[in-house]
Order: structure tokens, then sequence, then C-alpha cells
């Protein structure tokens, strides 16, 4: 393909499908109003991948309080610290007012794992301090989240438990520069006990190895600095089956066809296993960008499909590893952008000195 055959990354439509999706979205998916906080996050660190945040410039400070406002704090007598963290949307009721939050808890409410993850990334990415967060609590929160055998469930009501919620614990932990809120090594056993006779990963133990759970469980041991509990051999037949994910772009696993998400997925765990440069770029950043829509912004999960937020930000991010021009680079580990992550790390600085 000639230079000018290659298309182009429709920058200014992408930043306008960003903002779009962070103030109205389609009644189609009133269903994912639970995770609301999840969508902004896309948004969020979609316009940071794109070096646009100044679109958010006279809305930062009224987003980071309606962030705070989604924290499950203890009560006033310092209980129920197994339910904080942060929920995904006021949709149970919740007043929309952080100083005042959640003396009370109300039925059913509580923290999810994978808000508090997004809702603590969009700080970041926001450029707060950490300084409303209730480290102790939110700790606790996680750590009660964690199982006999390593993972964790999503909510302290009983949920699924699986290899996205020990991610979701990891980047929790690492953020907060603070470990106490997970068992590491029982993870990392959990984490090897989850590769599959093919090499990549699963869920959990006896389960598919796919694209996105290799991912979670990749990073998860990249944050923790366990990726030495695979043996050499192991390690191998890890790296041998990310590598043959690409087909043009990437899949979640064998038999399947290509998937915007993927080139994150499986980019970023290339990334952090060092083979992200044995991939073929071309193919990669073609197939991403056949996905992208040239009328409203935003990426789809396949050619010619509708777009969404999380493919929209995933394809952005997997173009990023591939050094598109115009992106700000990302943490493969953490999913932000190195420009967050180093906020992040002078954050820590301070915390210790």
């Amino acid at each position: 393909m000639s230079e000018k055959d290659k298309p182009d990354l429709l920058r200014d439509k992408h930043i306008k499908f960003f903002t779009r999706s962070l103030a109205v979205l389609p009644d189609r998916m009133v269903s994912i109003d639970t995770m609301r906080m999840t969508v902004a996050f896309f948004g969020i660190s979609g316009l940071d991948v794109l070096d646009a945040l100044d679109q958010l410039d006279g809305q930062k400070k009224d987003i980071i309080e309606w962030i705070y406002s989604l924290q499950v704090l203890p009560d006033s007598q310092g209980l129920n610290k197994t339910k904080c963290g942060f929920r995904g949307s006021p949709m149970i009721g919740n007043s929309f007012d952080p100083e005042k939050a959640r003396e009370t808890l109300l039925p059913y409410d509580g923290g999810h794992i994978a808000m508090t993850y997004t809702s603590l990334a969009c700080l970041l990415i926001l450029g707060d301090d950490f300084s409303r967060v209730n480290k102790p609590a939110v700790l606790a929160g996680v750590r009660q989240l964690q199982i006999e055998d390593g993972s964790f469930c999503s909510t302290s009501d009983g949920s699924e438990n699986d290899m996205r919620f020990v991610y979701c614990a990891a980047c929790i932990c690492y953020m907060l520069n603070d470990w106490s809120g997970m068992n590491t090594e029982k993870a990392a056993r959990y984490i090897k006990s989850s590769q599959s006779y093919e090499g990549g990963i699963g869920q959990g133990p006896g389960l598919e190895a796919h694209g996105g759970s290799t991912y979670c469980a990749v990073a998860s041991l990249v944050l923790m600095n366990q990726l030495s509990v695979f043996e050499e051999h192991e390690l191998e037949c890890l790296k041998h089956w990310s590598i043959l994910r690409q087909q043009t772009g990437f899949h979640s696993r064998p038999n399947k066809p290509e998937d915007t998400c993927y080139s994150f997925w499986v980019g970023a765990t290339l990334k952090l296993l060092g083979l992200f440069e044995m991939t073929n770029f071309e193919f990669n950043r073609s197939f991403v960008l056949e996905t992208q829509d040239d009328v409203i912004g935003g990426f789809a999960k396949w050619p010619e499909n509708s777009p969404d937020a999380l493919h929209s930000y995933m394809g952005l991010s997997g173009l990023s590893f591939l050094g598109e021009p115009g992106l700000n680079a990302v943490h493969p580990a953490l999913n932000i952008t190195m420009r967050a992550y180093d906020y992040m790390r002078s954050l820590h600085e301070q915390w210790t000195s």
C-alpha cells in the first residue's frame, strides 16, 4: 500500500465522539447505566490518548466532584469498610454530594472493584491528588473481595470471580501504592493455575484461553512483579500463543475474527512480554482504521458496524502502541497514558517523602 493510499486517523471526529459520549448516550445503552463510570473512563482516557484533555477544561472540576460523589465511605462509626470503594453510577438514588457521602449505607449499595479501578484512573488522568480518597477503606474493601483461591469477586454481596477482577485489584493497589489490599502470592498462584494447555490464560483454572483474560493475567503479574511465577517453558508457551493472535488485526482466540479491542488486549500483552515489535504494524493499523466511523467518529468492533466507547478507546490505544502520530503513549499494564502514569509516580514520591 502506497503512502497516499493509507487511511488517516480522523482525530477531530474521534474527539467529538468522546466528548459526546461523556454528555449523552443512545437509549439502546440504558442497560449499562450501572457502569456509567467505566463509560466515562473510556471518554476521559480516550481524550487523553488523543492529547485533547483541553476539551474538558471547563468541566474537570465537575467531573472530579461527580466521581467523588460515587465513593462509598465508612459510616460515622468507621463501619461497613467491606463495602467501600466506588460505585458505577448514582442509579440507586444516592444524592450528588461528595461531602455528605454515605453516612448511612443504602440497601444494596456498595463499591464495585471495576468501578473503583476506573474511578481512580479517571482521577489521575484529570490531575486529582487522591486527597479525598479514603485509601484504608478502599483497600479494606478490595481485600474483602479476594477469595481463598486467590481470585476476586466484583462486589461484597457476592458475584462471579475471575481474572478481570484480579487485574482491577492489582491496578487499585498499584495506583494507591499499597499492596495491603490483596494477597499477591495467592493471586499469582491463581493466575498460574489458569494457564491452559494452549499456553494462553483463561478467566480461571480449566477455562478456555482468551485474549482478554490473558492480558488481565499478564498485566497483573507485571504490576505485582510476579511474572517469574511462570517457569521458562510456561512463559514460552504463553508468548507463542499470544503472538499467534494476529491475522491482520488481532483476535481473542483461535477460529475467531479480528476485533478492534484486541489490538489493545493482545497488543498490550505482547508489549509486556517484549514481543510487540515482532507483529505486523501495517496490517494492525489497516484493520483498526477500517473500523473507524468517518461520519460520527469512534471505532467499531468490526468494519461497517456502529462505533461504541469501548472499541473506540481500545482501538486508539492499540494505534498508540504503533506510534500513530498525534497520540499519547499508553502504559500497557495500567491502561492509562504515560502522562497520567508519570503524574501518579510523582504523587507516590510525595507520599513517601
